[in-house]
């Protein structure tokens, strides 16, 4: 099984640089094999080939989520293209969900992917993370990787009922 952690933000604008900090994290951990970790920081376009051309059976995209709570509070999305219409592509300003649909037409498959998100107090400009989401950054490894165990044990649970091997 292959999964792509992929941290994505701006890390010039507070709390924006959420999916960057747990990444370089995650960079520094002993990971399963078949996990990998990219920093794309605000390449969204150079994210989307690589969900379409890398083989990843699963990728979780690690960025900061405004979904009216309180800053610092985490969040398991699983985004769609289809929550992102029309084709307009701004390469600075690309969300998830345009990541997706971006993806979409470029054709190939991505697999499943998974957002962990996490509320920001402050996308100003500024290299700091506020400190209710420098906070959530640890309890944000963790939780990629119980995501990532998750991953693991549904392909695994999948090919041995499947019976052509085992985990």
């Amino acid at each position: 099984m292959r999964i792509l952690l992929a941290g994505v933000g701006n890390v010039f604008l507070g709390d924006d640089g959420f999916g960057v900090t747990v990444a370089r994290r995650l960079a520094d951990m002993d990971l399963p094999d078949g996990v990998g970790v990219t920093d794309f920081g605000i390449r969204g376009i150079h994210l989307a080939y690589e969900l379409t051309g890398g083989g990843y059976d699963a990728t979780i995209l690690i960025d900061a989520a405004s979904r009216d709570g309180p800053p610092g509070t985490l969040y398991v999305l699983e985004p769609s293209p289809d929550e992102c219409p029309g084709s307009f592509v701004d390469a600075h300003a690309m969300t998830p969900e345009s990541v997706l649909a971006l993806a979409g037409t470029l054709g190939g498959a991505t697999g499943r992917v998974l957002l962990v998100g996490c509320e920001p107090a402050d996308l100003s400009p500024g290299m700091e993370l506020s400190p209710r989401v420098a906070d959530a950054v640890g309890r944000a490894v963790e939780l990629v990787l119980e995501l990532v165990g998750q991953q693991i044990a549904m392909a695994c649970a999948s090919a041995a009922h499947q019976e052509e091997r085992t985990c």
